[in-house]
């Protein structure tokens, strides 16, 4: 196939239920898009809180009450209308059973999973588990296992969470989206200079990746 590449840069955080909102509205428009052959995602890590203690877990819901000084019941409102956008994705989000949890480790396993091109397939498995499973993401076995379902070799899977590889780059990445004005995420780049911030309709994915694939063509 000939013609320009496309590299699509995602910033995304597991324990967000709008990037995989948005990472199944990507896929959607990747559908739609006339040259999704010639496209290039790369998954990027970004903490939406990265102070959060390493090693521990505990309900979304008392830790978003605690950090945003509201009740339980608020902060039961405000996640369901967020699973009932996840829904029309095909998303069956258990946000009263999910667990927060600090995702440096999670995200040290999808830069393992880039050397082998499996970022994609480690992020959604990771989603899923996060938002739709509510497994503890805190618990190193439990990541060991779930990466090693999408083909990453559990061995070397086990080595990563015995020391810090990693560790700077997750940090550096979420340096960067800051830098190119993200403050938040789902944040997408398309082609290196078309920004998109927010789990965006269809629609604009698909404009921004036409605008870009047009720029890379000149």
């Amino acid at each position: 196939m000939g013609g320009p590449f496309v590299r699509v840069d995602v910033w995304s955080d597991i324990v967000c239920p709008w990037c995989f909102i948005g990472k199944r509205r990507l896929e959607a428009a990747l559908e739609r898009f006339d040259h999704a052959g010639q496209v290039e995602l790369v998954w990027h890590s970004y903490q939406l809180d990265p102070g959060f203690p390493r090693g521990r877990s505990e309900p979304v819901y008392a830790s978003l009450a605690a950090r945003m000084g509201a009740s339980t019941e608020q902060v039961r409102a405000m996640t369901e209308q967020v699973a009932v956008v996840a829904a029309k994705e095909g998303l069956d989000y258990d946000l009263a059973g999910a667990l927060m949890v600090n995702t440096l480790d999670a995200h040290r396993l999808v830069h393992l999973a880039r050397r082998s091109g499996l970022d994609g397939a480690v992020m959604d498995r990771l989603l899923l588990a996060q938002l739709v499973q509510a497994r503890d993401l805190s618990d190193a076995e439990t990541l060991v296992e779930l990466v090693a379902q999408v083909g990453v070799d559990a061995r070397a899977a086990r080595r990563v969470l015995e020391g810090e590889d990693f560790a700077d780059q997750v940090r550096q990445e979420a340096d960067q989206a800051r830098r190119m004005g993200a403050s938040g995420v789902p944040f997408f780049v398309m082609g290196g200079a078309f920004g998109v911030s927010g789990a965006q309709p269809v629609e604009a994915l698909v404009s921004a990746l036409d605008k870009a694939f047009t720029a890379a063509r000149g």
